[in-house]
């Protein structure tokens, strides 16, 4: 049986759910749709991450709104995704920030990535049309950017910890609530996409970095919210297992004259009995192995994905 293309076939709603973290600490999950959240300041929100169009983002302010009627005063991207990015225009943010290597990834295939987001992922892009182009950052930074929040509520530290799931990838620390927005970084009992990954970085000095803010609570790309030390922990490190997995299995059909698909064949045997029941796993799958593949191939910098490749890619391996 032919499966269908990507998460294409996925359009069933999914239920949202805004979790208050601390005072002024929001985060909405949306079983395994892309996570979101926000921190108030003294008399402004900094939010994180802006969803694939306005109207999607413009149903995450809306539930927002329920709590604080703050301005926007700063959107932080943690990478360049168009799910992740698209609908910034409904936040009306005088400051949008991301890394500078993000900004370079949206410069060399942002337009190309819009694409290819939407032919996989089509249920994200509510009212496409709204879309008024790429969205590019006001500022960046290299590896550090700090936000005070006023009064008492501490600041935001955006780090650079490396690279990771794009080249670009940031977290936000706000120290006083011990939180941690990790984006794509951590998945907490959500499957990974490494398309566009750097999997022996981010298995290794990436994620040590990320784990060693001690988060008591973490906010990851996709999947539930982890409180506690030792849950945040157990996301950091199961996101670790899943790209240690990718390597061993991966790194063994390489090494030994297989190709492409027994890779492919040969991870998702491995993988699919502890991470297959979770969110997005057949559709990244094979754009995981194919980037994992060129790494091993000694493709450092990750090809980009069209339509076209994607489609390839897929009747590759899932047809």
């Amino acid at each position: 049986m032919v499966k269908p293309f990507a998460s294409s076939a996925d359009m069933a709603p999914t239920t949202e759910k805004l979790e208050i973290l601390a005072e002024g600490v929001y985060a909405l999950t949306a079983e395994g749709d892309p996570n979101v959240g926000a921190i108030e300041g003294e008399d402004f929100l900094v939010c994180f991450e802006a969803r694939a169009t306005p109207a999607a983002a413009r149903d995450w302010l809306s539930k927002l709104r329920e709590h604080t009627d703050k301005p926007v005063k700063y959107l932080v991207l943690t990478h360049y995704h168009a799910v992740r990015v698209l609908g910034a225009s409904a936040f009306d943010a005088d400051h949008i920030i991301a890394s500078e290597v993000t900004r370079q990834l949206i410069e060399e295939r942002g337009r190309q990535d819009w694409d290819s987001e939407f032919g996989r992922m089509p249920r994200l892009f509510k009212q496409p049309e709204e879309i008024p182009g790429l969205t590019w950052p006001t500022e960046t930074f290299d590896t550090d950017y700090h936000i005070e929040l006023g009064g008492d509520r501490g600041a935001i530290d955006l780090k650079y910890c490396g690279r990771g799931h794009t080249a670009g990838d940031i977290v936000a620390w706000h120290d006083k609530s011990r939180t941690l927005f990790a984006g794509d970084l951590v998945e907490s009992e959500a499957a990974l996409y490494t398309g566009d990954a750097f999997h022996f970085d981010w298995s290794t000095r990436t994620l040590d970095s990320v784990k060693s803010f001690r988060a008591e609570n973490l906010v990851g790309g996709r999947g539930t919210i982890a409180r506690g030390v030792e849950a945040t922990d157990a996301a950091i490190e199961q996101t670790r297992e899943f790209l240690n997995a990718m390597i061993e299995h991966v790194g063994h059909a390489h090494k030994t004259g297989g190709d492409l698909k027994s890779a492919f064949e040969a991870t998702h045997a491995a993988l699919a009995p502890k991470f297959g029941h979770w969110p997005i796993f057949e559709h990244c799958l094979p754009f995981d192995v194919q980037r994992l593949w060129d790494e091993f191939d000694g493709i450092d910098w990750p090809r980009i994905w069209t339509m076209e490749r994607d489609r390839d890619v897929w009747a590759k391996l899932q047809g």
